[in-house]
């Protein structure tokens, strides 16, 4: 699967080798200028997450989302196409997700604002 939950996979994988950095800023660039961040919130809003992700994308704290949370957020087919890519466990997975998601997505807009797609 391409797109926002491919490079959250990709992130995923790179924070396991320690190289987080640039290579996740890149990729979640790539999530940011499509609907992705669009789509997470539409998601968000329809399991009661809404608040978290905005505080995400506001100038304000950063909310963070556990690994439970992040379940009930992504679809069964998006945790699936992540796991079938990392070969992880979604032990492994989702906890390591839920910690670097809040701040990507932070990073990416840093207007406070849902960049157009």
């Amino acid at each position: 699967m391409s797109g926002f939950f491919g490079n959250i996979m990709n992130q995923a994988v790179g924070a396991l080798g320690g190289q987080l950095g640039d290579k996740i800023g890149e990729h979640f660039g790539d999530f940011i200028r499509g609907n992705g961040l669009q789509m997470l919130l539409s998601q968000a809003s329809k399991v009661g997450l809404q608040d978290k992700v905005q505080s995400w994308i506001g100038n304000g704290e950063n909310l963070p989302i556990s690994a439970d949370e992040l379940r009930s957020l992504l679809s069964n087919e998006q945790i699936n196409a992540i796991l079938e890519k990392t070969g992880l466990p979604v032990g492994t997975v989702l906890p390591l997700i839920a910690q670097v998601l809040p701040n990507l997505v932070d990073k990416h807009t840093p207007e406070g604002t849902v960049p157009s797609a």
